[in-house]
């Protein structure tokens, strides 16, 4: 659901202690917004988030869980995990990452497998503003029935605002992939996805907060139906460990 790197790589490491983890519980609306081509029902995701920095780079990951089968029960779990390292003062980070997941047909039981994505690259942290932001470009191999060798441009922001009470944050990605996910047909070629889920918290103390976030995407809803823009925004809450 979110990969909302808290701080900028450079900053955290050099703080050396500092690190950030929290759950989230988001009430997803797409099925309200776009009816059942999209979604069956409206459903809850829940999302573990840690960032945990040290002398040798920083590790993130998340795991989102939706509870969209049968009865409201989980239906979907993904997670992405991350790893940055430091070389000396070496402004630019070594970057491979994971990403898959499991899920289940809403209705039958039968199950699948989320294609697996494999990045490495280079990340670059740095401070715009009152804004702690990175970004990093990678090769990209996703696990599609033919393997689709690929690229990624992601961009992360953090930042607090009103003495502490309000905090903004997100990420933007855009890819490469096979038109043909699943390896049928007569499809060819590349496609473009975009992929961003900016997010707002209002700070009710320093480990409670009420939000929201917004889906915005092409390409990615509906996967390998037609080329459409979405935006699909959640109200929230958050705990921060």
């Amino acid at each position: 659901m979110v990969r909302n790197i808290v701080l900028s790589v450079a900053i955290l490491c050099a703080a050396g202690t500092i690190q950030a983890q929290n759950l989230q519980l988001h009430f997803d609306s797409r099925n309200s917004l776009y009816g059942d081509k999209v979604a069956p029902i409206n459903y809850l995701t829940a999302t573990f988030e840690m960032f945990k920095p040290d002398q040798w780079g920083s590790t993130f990951m998340f795991v989102d869980c939706d509870f969209n089968f049968d009865k409201l029960n989980p239906g979907l779990a993904y997670a992405e995990i991350a790893r940055e390292f430091k070389i000396g003062d070496f402004p630019l980070l070594p970057h491979i990452e994971y990403n898959g997941g499991l899920g289940l047909v809403r209705g039958t039981g039968s199950g699948f497998s989320i294609p697996s994505s494999y990045l490495g690259g280079v990340g670059y942290p740095f401070q715009l503003g009152n804004f702690f932001m990175s970004t990093y470009v990678a090769y990209k191999l996703n696990a599609f029935k033919e393997l689709s060798h690929d690229a990624q441009w992601t961009l992360t922001w953090n930042s607090t605002l009103a003495n502490g009470k309000i905090s903004l944050g997100g990420f933007l990605d855009i890819w490469s992939e096979n038109k043909n996910r699943l390896g049928t047909g007569d499809v060819e070629g590349k496609k473009m996805v975009l992929l961003s889920e900016p997010q707002c918290w209002y700070n009710i103390t320093s480990q409670f907060a009420i939000g929201t976030e917004v889906e915005l995407s092409y390409n990615f809803v509906n996967g390998n139906g037609p080329d459409k823009f979405y935006a699909i925004p959640t109200i929230a809450t958050k705990w921060n460990f």
